[in-house]
């Protein structure tokens, strides 16, 4: 486990909060191996009845820790973050999350493989990868428009601007949205009514809600992971980080 990220087990909900706030929680390859610990812990735990994620008052996560990505193999399939992807598409008990602040990337993709999204005020949703000369990861380009329609979601993936909590109503992403003072006790009462509703059914019904396209999602995952790889090694991709990380913006226009 990791100092960044925190779990505790009460009244049958297991919580998972990213604490990295001096980076906004930016993911890094450890913080994804102790998610995807929490999320075996969770599925083989009968004490464990709902999983609940979340980040700070006023952050969930900026998405992935750059440098730490970058240094990472990235074709690797047994990267920690591919592992926690996995399991949270394959959670078998209900997925809660709390969303304040920005969720950047894998912030807002990881909310389309859970069952409940409760919003802050505060929430800010952004799908940056066209941006970052990428292309969309876990699964999302078959989520997304299914959840959003075609439309919908293709000018959020291609053009990458933020979208708030209304929006995310709208689009079917969030359930319900909170002052971001009360996000975590609304999303907690939620999670605790969850775990006293009778646990095989509830799992049962999370199955047959996903059963249609469950294969097809793990599939997707890796067709986008192939193309995520590829895209990685681009000079698109390279002159979009080096962009990022000099503070200016890119210049494609050389590239075809």
């Amino acid at each position: 486990m990791t100092e960044n990220i925190v779990t505790e087990l009460a009244s049958g909900v297991l919580r998972i909060e990213m604490r990295r706030p001096e980076k906004k929680n930016a993911l890094t390859g450890p913080m994804y191996a102790a998610m995807a610990d929490a999320l075996d812990r969770a599925a083989n735990e009968d004490a464990v009845r709902v999983v609940l994620i979340h980040g700070q008052p006023d952050m969930f996560t900026a998405g992935n820790d750059l440098g730490d990505f970058l240094n990472g193999p990235a074709g690797d399939p047994d990267r920690p973050v591919f592992r926690f992807l996995r399991n949270i598409a394959a959670a078998p008990k209900p997925l809660v999350a709390a969303v304040a602040g920005n969720a950047v990337g894998v912030g807002t993709t990881l909310l389309l493989h859970c069952d409940l999204v409760y919003a802050g005020e505060s929430a800010r949703f952004q799908l940056p990868f066209v941006n970052l000369a990428l292309c969309p990861e876990a699964a999302s380009s078959l989520l997304l428009p299914r959840l959003a329609g075609h439309p919908r979601a293709a000018e959020l993936l291609f053009f990458g601007e933020p979208f708030n909590a209304a929006k995310g109503v709208e689009i079917g992403l969030v359930n319900a949205v909170h002052p971001d003072a009360a996000l975590l006790d609304a999303a907690l009462e939620r999670a605790r009514k969850l775990a006293t509703l009778p646990a095989a059914s509830l799992r049962e019904t999370k199955r047959l809600l996903k059963q249609g396209h469950a294969a097809l999602v793990l599939q997707t995952m890796q067709a986008e992971g192939e193309i995520f790889t590829r895209q990685l090694a681009s000079p698109e991709a390279k002159e979009a980080f080096a962009a990022f990380l000099e503070k200016r913006k890119p210049d494609f226009s050389k590239f075809s």
